[in-house]
């Protein structure tokens, strides 16, 4: 990709960024409008800025890089990640503005009168918060990379600094405007260049390949292998190696190597024939973070797929960003109204991005192999259109990709400091808000300095599971049954978000390197989801004397409309 083009789309859209979220501060006047933007936020405005910070990095580069692997059936993340809207406006929408709370743990308070689970609550935001700010960090890092060679480190560093900037000084009334913004940003972004490509798609012939076949190389194609990784073989190939293969150097020479796994040396460059099928890589042996859980869901695909809908489906409700926008609605009315919008908006744009995975399976294959799968979006445009308009093309992809980091980091940002300011730093307000801003991005800063990562999509995915494992059964309990008890809300969070927090270190981690164990921990949601209920509910009914006083005037404030509710108190 020509930086030439990229690298000032990345600046202009940092830019257009700092400007929205300039004239967001000049209309923050109260106290009310920096945290939760005086809930006088409309439907459609909210829904584009739910939107906007709901498409992260997972939803813009990831879903498209994990289709080019896999193929179909990672058509489900795009079906979880909207469906789990349809869930949200069923049962907790509306409810949750009603509350009255500005954050998770102030509804954790409002509802069971509990410090302790609203500190619990807190963590977990934290915990949930930080494990979905790693993705996007890191892929700033790649594209930068992919647009410029620069280091991987500093496209996170940009996006951090650009995020503390704009939440800081503005609050939730400048992120609202900034973040509508780019929803509609990223949704040109992404269409544009599909229409393009989809035109040289049918003008190179139309398919060559069934899109649940295995990816294969269209052309001869040399495939510079950046890091130690096994290559396993279902079948003998033949392939020309310049460098390392099984401690067997070879200087541009034709080797035969046998089915099975084959060490491949870092800087050792592949060359495959036309028409030979893609090998699958494998990196979760090497040490360090698995690259990728492909391996798992090869060897339990129907567990990895319910795990993988659960989390998605579930895991929505619970995403500090996005509840905490919901306090944003005048009331509940248009908090419903709000989500329903939202499921329009997010159903257009997943429409997209599987099209560049299965543009990518045709004309960017080695992306397996190099482990840049999710830079598949970026390259596209230069593989199949090239010349200035394919620049062009991929320049706007690249703005894009980089309105998506900051979307999403944004609202991040915003939901982790309001923790922090309300239940760690010792004082509350504005100033304190603004430190914790500074917190909320520190930590990721440095997890995605410091250590290699899962595709985006998958790790989204992760922190998906721990928040349908812990904040899930939190909000559908705390809303609909009366009997939940501080002792059952604490004790379902700390064994059913635990347990999944637990699996996803594991699962980072690559242990264990395969097995049931491995899809287990991969995708915990199938176990942990029901063990965070059942521990709730069977705690709640060994407690009944912990029910707090006044459980049924604070549900009655859930559930009555605000008209009804202000007739009543005349």
């Amino acid at each position: 990709m020509n930086s030439s083009y990229a690298v000032p789309a990345v600046a202009l859209v940092v830019l257009a960024t700092v400007l929205v979220g300039a004239f967001g501060l000049r209309i923050s006047r109260t106290t009310s409008d920096f945290y939760v933007a005086s809930r006088t936020v409309g439907p459609r405005l909210n829904a584009a800025a739910i939107s906007g910070e709901y498409l992260s990095a997972a939803s813009f580069l990831g879903i498209a890089g994990l289709v080019l692997v896999q193929g179909p059936d990672m058509l489900w993340y795009p079906v979880g990640y909207t469906a789990g809207y349809l869930v949200l406006l069923l049962f907790v929408a509306a409810p949750l503005r009603r509350s009255g709370a500005y954050t998770l743990p102030d509804f954790a308070e409002a509802r069971l009168a509990s410090q302790a689970v609203r500190r619990l609550a807190g963590a977990f935001v934290v915990g949930v918060g930080w494990l979905y700010l790693l993705p996007q960090l890191q892929g700033a890092g790649l594209t930068l990379t992919v647009l410029t060679g620069a280091p991987d480190w500093l496209g996170g560093i940009i996006v951090a600094v650009v995020v503390v900037a704009i939440v800081a000084a503005g609050g939730m009334r400048s992120i609202t405007f900034v973040q509508a913004f780019q929803y509609w940003l990223k949704l040109t972004a992404l269409l544009v260049p599909a229409f393009f490509l989809v035109l040289a798609w049918q003008a190179d012939g139309g398919p060559h390949r069934a899109f649940d076949e295995p990816a294969a190389f269209r052309e001869q194609r040399a495939v510079r292998v950046d890091a130690t990784l096994d290559l396993r073989l279902d079948r003998a190939l033949t392939v020309t190696v310049d460098g390392t293969v099984d401690g067997r150097a070879y200087d541009d020479t034709e080797a035969r190597l046998p089915a099975g796994t084959h060490r491949i040396d870092q800087g050792t460059r592949l060359t495959f024939a036309p028409g030979t099928e893609v090998p699958a890589a494998d990196r979760g042996s090497n040490g360090g973070m698995s690259t990728s859980l492909a391996a798992g869901r090869e060897d339990r695909p129907l567990y990895a797929t319910y795990g993988l809908i659960l989390a998605t489906f579930l895991g929505t409700m619970g995403l500090p960003h996005v509840v905490v926008r919901f306090y944003t609605s005048p009331h509940g009315v248009a908090a419903r109204r709000t989500t329903v919008a939202v499921l329009a908006l997010i159903g257009a744009f997943y429409l997209l991005p599987p099209v560049y995975g299965a543009l990518g399976r045709l004309y960017a294959p080695e992306l397996t192999l190099t482990g840049d799968a999710d830079a598949a979006v970026l390259l596209l445009p230069g593989r199949m259109i090239g010349g200035v308009g394919g620049d062009l093309l991929g320049a706007l992809l690249a703005g894009g990709a980089f309105a998506a980091f900051l979307s999403t980091a944004s609202g991040l940002a915003m939901a982790v400091a309001g923790v922090l300011t309300q239940d760690v730093l010792p004082t509350r307000g504005v100033r304190h808000f603004r430190l914790g801003t500074l917190l909320a991005m520190s930590a990721p800063l440095a997890a995605s300095v410091l250590v290699g990562g899962l595709p985006v999509a998958d790790a989204v995915g992760l922190a998906f599971a721990v928040s349908a494992s812990s904040f899930c059964p939190l909000l559908v309990l705390g809303i609909w049954w009366r009997r939940l008890t501080p002792p059952g809300a604490a004790a379902g969070m700390l064994v059913g978000g635990g347990s999944a927090f637990a699996a996803v270190a594991a699962t980072m981690a690559g242990f264990p390197g395969g097995g049931p164990l491995h899809a287990l921990l991969a995708w915990p949601a199938l176990w942990t989801v029901p063990l965070g209920f059942l521990t709730m509910i069977l705690v709640s009914l060994a407690t009944p004397a912990r029910v707090p006083p006044g459980t049924a005037a604070v549900l009655a404030r859930f559930h009555l409309p605000e008209q009804l509710r202000t007739e009543v108190k005349a």
